[in-house]
């Protein structure tokens, strides 16, 4: 600490001091403390002459991360020591070896999962990628590294208001599209829904802004609504003798921005904006019985929805998660959720497998089901020969989804997500039952590999030595352990005809006089503008490519040379590989079509002559709109908007190949927009629409369809606009013209 100023002293002690206080009931040794220092001190060492965005000593930053391991996530010692000095090894001079020296072998193995990967990657994938493969690949052996990295990740989000804006989309992004769904895989309930709402304040700021103020203005009538809605159970509870608490709590602002944009309401449409929970203190043998009590009770003063009753108790998801839900009717006509769960299930439901670890030796049905996903994950671990990207997809695919419970013929339980076919229980018995398959029986009727289960099934299947794993399969399959047996058994046998393209090749070559070298089939790959060789010789073998071409680059002494025509600047900086440790950035990409790298590109402006740039399909984006240029491969720069349905992927997977991007302040160009909205069906509707779009609002239409359905209409029309003004202005007055109810942007 000697090189520190006096003033950062006080602001890290201070923070160190908070981190021993709500670590007090988790450090169960006496060396724990000791330890625990002996890490601060070594930190704030390695760190003492880095500082953070905002300013602050970096050492702020890995005491934060730990204080939210053991004060939010629950962990011990070793994980608060490991959290300290999480970031040593990636951004100072300490190496694994020396943590392992100073603090252990545990502790360089779980440093090791949090420490990215240096130099440089394939363009086809992405750092992100790589570095979010690697830690996964740690989480069979050690799970604390996951939570470390979510603790991390949370500080992160917390602290982004002093990145670049442009930074602060792609790292909550990133957060949305794997960390929030890790966190709620592994049941951090409380991690994951502020990982959400903190993404949602950088990805969509205006309406993360709009649905918290409409929140905030609302929390006066919501918690005078609850005390009215509860008081008359609480009377009731108290007679029963059972010890609970109970309290009132909104939605999350991600969940009801989900709701709107999933039913197509607004704020004021949504009838389940906040749930009451009742937490009992119940002996664990009484727990289910406890809350049953209270389900009667409740059920006895409000009508319950019976399409709303969820038993997470009976049967937890695989997450961990037990508790029983049912929605209710309030006397004043709102629907309100109503959750039930003892105090052990409340710390699952907000710690997950952290506090899982709390109770496992006396509650094995959890236990069960941690480890059947973490087996699934290592499943998944083991079969790693799969592509970055693949490897992300088929992890993630299971992360939130919705579950059901069907029956073995002999009546065991298996839990598979909500559409998963036949074909994923087969795999889910075992990769090789699952790779034999060929149909299934579906209570007692038979079904094709494709049919999609409901919970309640009893599935028997039916199996064949002559099967094989078909490419079709990827179709339909939904779970991640089917997805990876079939692309590992197709990997087989690409490999198996690629020994035949080989033999062909080789054959060919000879004929020609030249000779079976490496650099030799490196220049047919690009002739034939293929990946690898693999893929060459299987293309062989499967008579996809006409062997003559080589003939054309053939020269003296046996070997090939492919000359391929010049390409543009875009064209050639992705086509090339990077060199060893070299990184193919922003400013690099914006300097060879040039632009100024301190600079967004300016769309319509003279710095993009030498390379065209188009508006993606997806989302249409138009001047007014948030927007980014996305680098593509093959067809240059693509223009989307922020909230595009495939910005957060993109963001996400290719962060290395997103570019700043806006607006030219003026533009004459009209740009097609799409807009849907909704009505009750009087006379005049349609002359009143196109009177107001052609004759008030100047704009042309290029197709107007309206549908009308027992006094109910739906519309689609198709326009052009200048911007977002533009189309804001049509808008607004297509709301005030009598029977549209909703208007809508559809891209």
């Amino acid at each position: 600490m000697k090189d520190y100023s006096e003033s950062d002293k006080k602001i890290i002690l201070k923070d160190y001091r908070g981190l021993l206080r709500a670590s007090k009931k988790f450090r169960t040794k006496p060396e724990d403390t000791a330890y625990i220092r002996k890490a601060f001190n070594y930190a704030a060492d390695a760190h003492k002459s880095m500082r953070r965005k905002s300013g602050e000593p970096y050492i702020t930053h890995p005491i934060a991360v730990a204080r939210i391991c053991t004060e939010e996530i629950g962990l011990g010692a070793t994980s608060i020591v490991c959290a300290l000095l999480h970031d040593t090894v990636e951004d100072t001079d300490v190496t694994l070896e020396d943590i392992e020296t100073i603090f252990g072998r545990r502790e360089k193995r779980i440093i090791d999962g949090l420490t990215k990967i240096s130099g440089a990657f394939d363009l086809s994938t992405s750092d992100q990628a790589e570095n979010f493969r690697k830690m996964i690949l740690t989480l069979p052996d050690d799970v604390r590294v996951i939570f470390i990295k979510l603790a991390d990740r949370l500080h992160n989000m917390r602290t982004l208001e002093s990145m670049r804006s442009d930074k602060q989309r792609k790292i909550a992004s990133e957060t949305l599209f794997l960390y929030a769904p890790l966190a709620h895989r592994l049941g951090l309930n409380a991690v994951k829904t502020e990982l959400e709402d903190l993404s949602l304040k950088y990805t969509e700021p205006d309406i993360y802004k709009e649905i918290s103020n409409k929140l905030r203005k609302s929390q006066e009538i919501r918690t005078r609504f609850i005390s009215q809605f509860i008081s008359p159970l609480k009377k009731e509870l108290d007679k029963t003798g059972l010890s609970y608490t109970i309290k009132g709590r909104p939605k999350s602002i991600y969940s009801i921005y989900n709701k709107i944009k999933k039913k197509k309401v607004t704020f004021e449409e949504i009838y389940d904006l906040f749930a009451v929970r009742i937490i009992l203190n119940s002996k664990m043998e009484d727990e289910k019985t406890d809350c049953w009590r209270v389900y009667s009770v409740v059920t006895d003063f409000y009508r319950p929805n019976p399409d709303r009753l969820r038993d997470w108790i009976t049967n937890p998801r695989s997450n961990g998660y037990e508790s029983l839900h049912t929605t209710v009717m309030s006397p004043t006509g709102k629907w309100v959720e109503i959750q039930i769960r003892s105090e052990r299930m409340d710390e699952i439901a907000e710690k997950g497998m952290a506090a899982h670890w709390k109770y496992k030796d006396s509650k094995k049905k959890i236990e069960n089901k941690f480890d059947a996903w973490i087996n699934k994950v290592r499943d998944l671990v083991e079969n790693n020969e799969t592509d970055t990207l693949d490897f992300i997809e088929d992890f993630k695919l299971n992360l939130y989804a919705e579950e059901i419970y069907v029956f073995t013929p002999n009546g065991d339980l298996r839990t598979l997500p909500k559409n998963a076919t036949s074909l994923d229980f087969a795999f889910d018995i075992h990769g090789d039952i699952g790779k034999k398959c060929i149909g299934a029986k579906v209570n007692h009727k038979l079904v094709p590999l494709s049919h999609q289960l409901s919970s309640g099934d009893q599935v028997e299947i039916i199996t064949s030595n002559k099967q094989s794993p078909k490419e079709a399969w990827l179709d339909f399959v939904v779970t991640s352990k089917a997805r990876s047996n079939i692309k590992q058994s197709l990997r087989e046998e690409v490999k198996k005809s690629a020994e035949q393209g080989k033999e062909m090749l080789m054959r060919k070559l000879r004929s020609l006089n030249v000779n079976f070298t490496d650099k030799n089939i490196s220049e047919i790959v690009k002739l034939y503008e293929l990946k690898d060789s693999l893929e060459l010789s299987f293309k062989i073998a499967k008579g996809k490519i006409d062997l003559s071409k080589i003939k054309s680059i053939v020269i003296k002494g046996g070997n090939l040379k492919f000359e391929k025509e010049p390409q543009n600047a875009l064209t050639s900086l992705f086509r090339r590989k990077p060199k060893e440790e070299e990184k193919l950035d922003q400013r690099e990409i914006i300097s060879n079509f040039g632009g100024k790298s301190s600079e967004a590109i300016i769309l319509g402006d003279d710095s993009l002559k030498q390379v065209d740039y188009k508006i993606a399909k997806c989302c249409s984006p138009i001047p007014g709109d948030d927007v980014f240029g996305f680098l593509t491969i093959n067809d240059g720069i693509k223009i989307h908007r922020t909230n595009c349905k495939n910005a957060v992927q993109l963001m996400s997977k290719y962060a290395y190949r997103v570019l700043t991007a806006k607006w030219k302040s003026q533009t004459l160009k009209e740009f097609s927009v799409g807009i849907e909205f909704t009505g009750i069906d009087g006379m005049g509707i349609i002359h009143s629409l196109t009177s107001l779009i052609t004759s008030s609002l100047s704009i042309n239409i290029k197709s107007l369809n309206i549908a009308s359905d027992d006094g109910i209409f739906k519309g689609e029309l198709k326009a052009l606009v200048h911007d977002t003004k533009h189309l804001d202005d049509m808008m607004n007055k297509m709301k005030k013209i009598k029977g549209i109810k909703t208007v809508e942007r559809t891209y």
